[in-house]
């Protein structure tokens, strides 16, 4: 599987916390910026309907005085193909 450069996720060589009580894993947050909500939403469903991403949670942003202002994140972690696990 070859993934896309702009997908990756920088992880130090050797990091493995999923032991640790933390709980800690990689996670990625995109960012969809519109002049409508529902433009936002649809940014979003295009972007992520082309991804194997498994969803984790959204948030909500308005951003006054700006051309886009609307602002819909989404918090991912990024699906393999068991083959490559």
């Amino acid at each position: 599987m070859v993934l896309d450069p702009n997908l990756c996720l920088d992880v130090p060589e050797g990091f493995d916390d999923s032991d640790a009580e933390t709980g800690v894993h990689p996670m990625a947050r995109k960012l969809f910026l519109a002049t409508t909500a529902a433009d936002a939403f649809r940014k979003a469903h295009e972007w992520v309907r082309e991804q194997k991403i498994r969803l984790s949670d959204v948030s909500w942003d308005f951003f006054h005085d700006e051309d886009e202002p609307y602002c819909l994140s989404i918090y991912f972690t990024f699906e393999l193909d068991p083959e490559d696990t």
